[in-house]
């Protein structure tokens, strides 16, 4: 006997979308960050505007090609590159073909050069490398794959940006530089003394020092040869508890000039800093969150603060990373397959979120973007950082920042 059975409305549209979602596929992108020990904040304040970006970016916009959504695997690396090698090879394990990574350049060479070693011997199982912040400038030259992109401004770049405010200042006589001890703590390093020496070669380096990387309980001896030295300005690239630690010593120690940094701000650091932190604390940084580039980015941080109401977004690019990456795909026609993927990201253009343009470069594989020179202010701020009623401001802005800088890139395109 035959049964027949007529379906409801609204059983049927159920019906519909059920088999539209099991069609669509997850395109997984792993975090391998921080998200224990002492630079734990950063990293998951950087997990959560990945989760952010990729929801209200993509997933609400009914995702790439066919309804396929992003979501991010977080992996933490305790900041240890060895430890980041073991969750790389979690996650292609796993079957992720996309790995984003930031905090520590160190970290971030380990990743490339496995990752270039993996996609040569397994062809059919390819990733790519997002980075969102490791800046070391090695990384898109001599050690520069086509696998690895990278979505910051390098070292190089910010310190140039911040070279030109420090040469406009007559004032500034003597500098000293200090920084962690690893690959980026010694190109900031390098590029500062690099630098100066063009635009101001009559500036004193009175200091230029490394210490462990997330090791010093107290920066006292280091802010009193500071303070002895009677530098004029500071440099560092210190960041996560390492920036903080420095900044608050030399500040206690009597240190009364700018302090010219390149991750003084959020994940605490600005709530610990304050009033204090008024007229010494710059930043050098892409993306203008005060004041807000236009109504989107604005819009964009209400959402995402009345989500994460003790986050920041501190780092404006991984909206880029997000968008630039669904582009990438679409216009690939596929996500599995990271190698046209790649080839559509590369020399690619889009409209930032944060104000401007932006294009990674085909060359290198790193992002040209303006940079900016932010003070730490608590006047005329719109969004603050840290709920603390602090937060940076634009000063100055270089456009297209290195848009025409050399490269020793020599990159194998498969």
């Amino acid at each position: 006997m035959r049964t027949s059975t007529t379906l409801g409305l609204a059983a049927a549209l159920t019906l519909t979308v059920s088999a539209f979602a099991a069609s669509a596929d997850t395109i997984k992108i792993a975090f391998i960050d921080p998200l224990s020990g002492p630079f734990a904040g950063t990293g998951v304040n950087g997990l959560h505007q990945y989760e952010f970006a990729a929801e209200e970016l993509v997933n609400k916009q009914g995702g790439v090609l066919d309804g396929d959504m992003f979501e991010i695997v977080a992996f933490d690396n305790k900041i240890s590159p060895k430890e980041s090698l073991i969750q790389l090879q979690v996650a292609i394990d796993q079957g992720i073909r996309y790995i984003a990574q930031g905090n520590s350049s160190g970290v971030a060479s380990a990743l490339t050069e496995a990752i270039e070693k993996h996609n040569r011997r397994n062809p059919d199982d390819r990733v790519l490398f997002l980075n969102y912040s490791a800046v070391d400038p090695a990384l898109t030259n001599d050690k520069c794959n086509f696998w690895h992109f990278r979505f910051d401004a390098n070292a190089d770049i910010k310190m140039d940006a911040l070279t030109d405010v420090i040469a406009g200042d007559d004032s500034i006589q003597k500098v000293y530089i200090i920084g962690q001890d690893y690959s980026f703590g010694k190109a900031v390093s390098s590029a500062a003394v690099r630098f100066l020496g063009e635009k101001r070669p009559d500036i004193e380096i009175v200091g230029n020092e490394l210490h462990p990387i997330g090791k010093v309980k107290d920066f006292t001896p280091y802010s009193r040869k500071i303070v002895a030295a009677e530098a004029d300005a500071i440099i560092t690239g210190n960041w996560g508890a390492d920036m903080l630690g420095l900044g608050k010593s030399v500040l206690e120690n009597g240190y009364e000039g700018p302090i010219f940094t390149y991750y003084a701000a959020a994940d605490g650091i600005t709530a610990a800093f304050g009033e204090t932190g008024e007229g010494s604390l710059r930043l050098v940084a892409e993306g203008q969150i005060n004041p807000p580039a236009n109504d989107r980015a604005a819009a964009y941080y209400e959402a995402f603060k009345a989500k994460y109401p003790d986050g920041n977004i501190s780092q404006a690019r991984i909206t880029n990373v997000i968008e630039m990456l669904a582009k990438a795909i679409n216009e690939a026609g596929t996500a599995t397959d990271v190698v046209p993927v790649a080839y559509a990201l590369a020399g690619m253009e889009h409209e930032n979120m944060w104000g401007g343009k932006v294009m990674m470069r085909e060359i290198d594989h790193q992002l040209i973007q303006d940079v900016h020179i932010h003070a730490h202010t608590g006047n005329d701020v719109t969004f603050d950082y840290d709920n603390s009623g602090f937060g940076i401001k634009v000063e100055e802005t270089v456009t297209m920042a290195a848009a025409d800088s050399a490269t020793t890139c020599e990159m194998d395109r498969p």
